[in-house]
């Protein structure tokens, strides 16, 4: 029986199995932010162990609340800032560096094929788009991670999610993701890793990927990985070029040995043909309650959101700005841009779509989580609804008693001019 790529990755990282179903993991990558880690810290400091296992190996940003609101976010930025400082952590990115952490971890190269690698952040599963087991954790898990470098799992079952044919205009990746979320329902991954198969996904771009494997998480799964080929590889070739004497197909060919074998084990296989998808967006309160946005009538909003871990990067901004070019958000409907790090935010701004949004009446705001888990820049008020490219439509997630609808960032863009959620094929050429 072959093996499915979780479970060769398991194979490779187990130090130990202290009892049966559970593996002690080593770890390749810890990551920190400073909403989850600085309890993590604090709890180490009161041990007397206030110590990393490899400062090379842990990453740290501060990303969810920055520039810091009020003294309290402040004083958890300032427990990270110096922890990082007193351990040597050189991957540490602070204000005006800093930047959504699932996309400026892959932006700075440090995901490999293979890998592990935790964070206490559930969307951390984005990682697993490299052909990595990228997993979020709970303070304990991540403790253990930093002093000693391991961490335990139950050695998950595979969900595979085939997606056949090709992207119709108008439809993305974000729309695929919500559609499989559906098809899975909130609870249809839970305790399971989702590998996301099929010609669909072999077409896409790396950030496409880090769509679908962010939201994994959305139906309950560990982790959701793409299998690595030479799309992974020229994404991280200015990262890995001299170990592959600048053959970037030898790279392809040696991440292949992290690719699910044919006669993989599944618990559950289901398929998504795109070729008939059309643009969704979800209702309600659940990431599975997901239907065509031409099937939702007249719903109104009164923001617009385009950013996240998501949809943030450059490619997605660079879809809603061409919906958006030359025309303005209806009126009552304000729109909110964070590019998701200093990269994009000035590709973008060299690009001029910083001008198209603003131009379109858009305020741009700097690389931060803040507006998706209702903490910063962009909180809703009660009653007030929102079409969002983030990744969870949670009761109260932007802001208490306010309504979510998760969408394309083409859909997004389009929603704002119509003033309510609109199919976004409407405003394309």
């Amino acid at each position: 029986m072959g093996k499915t790529i979780t479970e060769k990755i398991f194979d490779a990282h187990r130090v130990d199995e202290p009892f049966e179903g559970t593996a002690v993991l080593s770890l390749d990558v810890v990551m920190c932010h400073e909403i989850t880690t600085p309890v993590a810290i604090a709890d180490l400091e009161w041990r007397g162990k206030d110590r990393v296992f490899d400062a090379s190996k842990v990453k740290a940003v501060i990303d969810h609340v920055t520039p810091s609101k009020d003294s309290k976010s402040a004083a958890q930025a300032k427990i990270l800032r110096e922890w990082a400082r007193r351990h040597g952590i050189k991957d540490f990115f602070d204000v005006g560096h800093n930047g959504v952490c699932h996309a400026l971890f892959p932006e700075k190269g440090f995901i490999r094929p293979g890998n592990t690698v935790i964070m206490g952040d559930s969307h951390t599963c984005t990682h697993g788009a490299f052909g990595a087991f990228a997993a979020g954790v709970g303070t304990t898990d991540l403790e253990v991670g930093i002093l000693k470098g391991v961490c335990a799992f139950r050695p998950p079952q595979s969900v595979r999610v085939d997606v056949d044919g090709k992207l119709p205009k108008g439809v993305y990746a974000k729309d695929v993701i919500l559609e499989a979320v559906r098809l899975l329902t909130v609870n249809g991954a839970t305790d399971r890793v989702i590998e996301f198969r099929g010609p669909a996904v072999d077409a896409m771009s790396m950030e496409e990927r880090m769509t679908l494997c962010n939201m994994a998480i959305e139906a309950g799964g560990t982790s959701g990985l793409c299998m690595p080929d030479k799309v992974t590889a020229e994404y991280l070739w200015p990262f890995i070029s001299p170990e592959y004497n600048n053959d970037v197909g030898a790279a392809a060919d040696d991440f292949a040995k992290w690719r699910s074998d044919a006669d993989a084990s599944y618990d559950k296989v289901i398929s998504v043909d795109v070729s008939a998808l059309e643009p969704v967006a979800t209702v309600g309160y659940k990431p599975d309650q997901v239907k065509k946005i031409k099937e939702l009538g007249d719903v109104k909003i009164d923001q617009v959101y385009i950013g996240s871990c998501t949809n943030g990067r450059l490619s997605d901004l660079r879809i809603a700005a061409a919906v958006a070019k030359g025309k303005k958000l209806a009126g009552g409907v304000r729109g909110i841009v964070s590019p998701a790090t200093p990269a994009v935010y000035r590709q973008a701004m060299e690009e001029g779509i910083l001008a198209t949004f603003m131009d379109a009446g858009y305020c741009v705001a700097n690389p931060t989580c803040g507006a998706c888990l209702g903490m910063s820049t962009g909180v809703l008020a009660e009653g007030e609804v929102c079409v969002s490219t983030t990744n969870r439509n949670f009761n109260g997630r932007m802001g208490k008693g306010g309504m979510v609808h998760l969408a394309s960032p083409a859909s997004a863009a389009a929603s704002g001019i119509a003033g309510r959620l609109v199919d976004p094929r409407e405003y394309m050429c």
